[in-house]
């Protein structure tokens, strides 16, 4: 008999994986947490029902997100990032020698002992003694928070439940005063494909752009996510996320990558016209 792994992506879209195991399931009211070997993807990450990464393909969504920001911000040393429990934006950020510290919010500590066991070789880096790990919300662990931080990393798994206050203009003000006066803000921004999707894409871009001087969208592809296409936004205080990338600097680090290179990073930048269609409506509009 055949076992499939199927996500629905509409109500008319499913997107299904063959796998071989089923390796763990918890339930919690924080949601429901689900581990599988699958043939093509190898073992996968799934959260209410939705994959989070995939062994095949966590490593462009996870570098892309760490080392955008990193490449442009030649100096951060203090980083704050949201999610990401399974360790794989981490992994990335331990790369850097110049960090001094990585702060890691994962509300559902769950999936952080759950990929302790089932991810080791990307958990490990959770044990970095850079890393201190916190259990809360985003928007309450970053309400009093004032010009502590370089860099911000919003690696969310979605903008529903838990997610929901990540949608909202309190919390992007409430980064925008975390980061120090040049620092920079990235999150996945969900695709622009399907309907749904795009709709809360352009909500989270038209708060970052009432809380940030500077805020672009980048993207990439993600075979295993919706559509195979993903958004992410970047937002400063100062840095522009081409025009004060430092090619050579971050080449000079050697620092070895699957994904990202600083070529990429330059044509990421470039979208299109349907999506910057999509960004323009909702920048128009203001709060």
């Amino acid at each position: 008999m055949e076992y499939w792994f199927s996500e629905h992506h509409t109500e008319n879209v499913k997107f299904s994986l063959k796998v071989d195991k089923h390796l763990y399931s918890n339930e919690t009211d924080l949601g429901r947490v689900d581990i599988f070997d699958s043939l093509e993807y190898g073992r996968i990450l799934a959260v209410d029902g939705y994959i989070i990464f995939t062994e095949r393909d966590e490593f462009i969504y996870d570098e892309m997100l760490a080392h955008i920001p990193m490449a442009v911000h030649k100096n951060a040393k203090d980083i704050l990032v949201f999610g990401a429990g399974d360790g794989g934006v981490i992994d990335e950020l331990v790369k850097y020698k110049t960090i001094e510290r990585i702060d890691l919010v994962e509300i559902n500590d769950g999936v952080i002992e759950a990929c302790r066991q089932y991810f080791p070789d990307v958990a490990v880096s959770l044990d970095d003694p850079r890393v201190n790990l916190y259990t809360d919300n985003a928007l309450r662990f970053i309400r009093h928070i004032e010009n502590e931080y370089d860099i911000i990393i919003v690696d969310s798994a979605g903008f529903y439940g838990p997610g929901e206050s990540l949608l909202t203009r309190e919390f992007y003000g409430s980064c925008y005063k975390a980061l120090k006066e040049d620092g920079i803000m990235v999150n996945q921004h969900q695709s622009p494909f399907y309907e749904d999707d795009r709709v809360e894409t352009q909500k989270a871009h038209k708060r970052i752009l009432n809380n940030f001087p500077i805020s672009r969208v980048y993207q990439a592809h993600i075979p295993s996510y919706p559509s195979g296409y993903w958004l992410f936004g970047f937002a400063s205080k100062k840095y522009h996320p081409v025009t004060d990338l430092d090619a050579a600097h971050w080449n000079s680090l050697g620092i070895y990558t699957d994904y990202y290179t600083t070529n990429l990073h330059i044509g990421c930048f470039a979208l299109p016209a349907y999506v910057e269609r999509a960004l323009k409506n909702v920048e128009k509009i203001k709060d």
